[in-house]
Parts: structure tokens; sequence; C-alpha cells
């Protein structure tokens, strides 16, 4: 039962994060994350292409990312997981490189930055490393990079919990922000690491 509350809930904040980009097109985008940033950041051609790329995509990746990991889609249509995973595979690849070049102008200096960007590379590599794993038909080890993968993705989520409680507690967005930046991703991929470890003692 538990098992399946975690998994909803998971369908419900990848579907509403996934979504949440939209908000920019419908109002004024100097708000929450963006209000930080200075005037002539927001004004930069190669930045905003950076940032659009990043949340558009990253949306796009969260959004169906999930359905990867439903053996129902996967078991009754392997042409449309595939499909689907081809859509996910390039999202991945185009925000993370987004990602990466947005996190150099990160709100709070080089220790937001180095976070940012590590997430971009370890969201880079374990995505490519499944898709490398899968081309060569090595299915245990696609599934795993998976999840570690998604787990990266689902950053977005978790930042957006752990943000507005990091503020309270600290008093201070700055303080909160450079620590978001390593806290919504470092312990999802511990969650990732205990979640393999449960499917490869399930397949012994």
């Amino acid at each position: 039962m538990t098992k399946k509350i975690m998994w909803i809930l998971l369908i419900v904040f990848a579907i509403i994060i996934g979504l949440y980009p939209s908000i920019y097109f419908f109002i004024d985008r100097k708000f929450g994350l963006l209000s930080s940033k200075p005037a002539e950041l927001l004004t930069n051609t190669f930045w905003n292409i950076g940032f659009y790329t990043h949340i558009l995509l990253g949306g796009m990746a969260l959004l169906i990312g999930w359905t990867q990991f439903s053996s129902k889609i996967r078991l009754k249509n392997l042409r449309l997981h595939k499909q689907i995973g081809k859509l996910y595979l390039i999202s991945v690849m185009l925000s993370s490189i987004a990602g990466i070049y947005i996190g150099f102008f990160a709100t709070g200096g080089l220790p937001s930055s180095l976070g940012f960007i590590s997430l971009g590379i370890v969201w880079f590599y374990t995505t490519l490393n499944a898709y490398l794993q899968i081309k060569n038909k090595r299915i245990a080890q696609h599934q795993k990079m998976m999840v570690y993968s998604y787990a990266a993705c689902f950053a977005a989520v978790t930042l957006r919990i752990w943000l507005p409680l990091l503020t309270i507690i600290y008093g201070d967005f700055l303080k909160a922000y450079i620590t978001v930046a390593w806290l919504c991703w470092i312990p999802n991929l511990f969650i990732a690491h205990q979640i393999n470890k449960q499917l490869a003692r399930q397949k012994v």
C-alpha cells in the first residue's frame, strides 16, 4: 500500500512540476527564482536560450520519464516504450547541457554553481549510459542507469520542496538556495541506489 501511495505521489509531482515551465508564457516571468537574477542576465540572449531549453525540455523529461518504469506500458506496448525513451533521451541531453551552462550563472555564486553543474553532469552521464546499455542489450544495466537518471531529473521536484522549507529554517533565501543546489539531488541518488539494490535482490 505504501509503495502504491509513493508511486502515485511521484506521478502527481512529476506532472505538476513537468507542466510548471509553461507558467512563464502566461505571466510576467520576473518571479520565483528569476526574481533574484540581475536585469543584464535576463536580457542575455544566450542565457535565455539556455534557460528555456533547460526548463522546457527538462519539464518534458520529468513529465514523460515516469512512464518508462511502468511495466504495464513496457510489456503491453514495447514500441511506445522505445519512442518515449527516445524523446526522454533527447530532452535530457539538451536540457542537461543547457543546465550545465546556466549553472555558471547560478544565484549564490560558486557553491551553487558547482552544485547545479554537478547535477547536470550526473544527469547527462546516467542518461547517456542508460542509452548505451540498452543499445548493447544490457537490460539490467539500462534499468539501473535509468533509475539514477530519473532520480537526477526529479531534482526539479525536490528543489521546490526543499527550498521553501530551508528558507524558513535559515530565514535567508540565499543560504537556502546554496544548500538546495546540492540537497535537491544527492539524496535522490542515494534513494535510487537503494532502489537498485532492492531490484537486484529481487532478481537473484
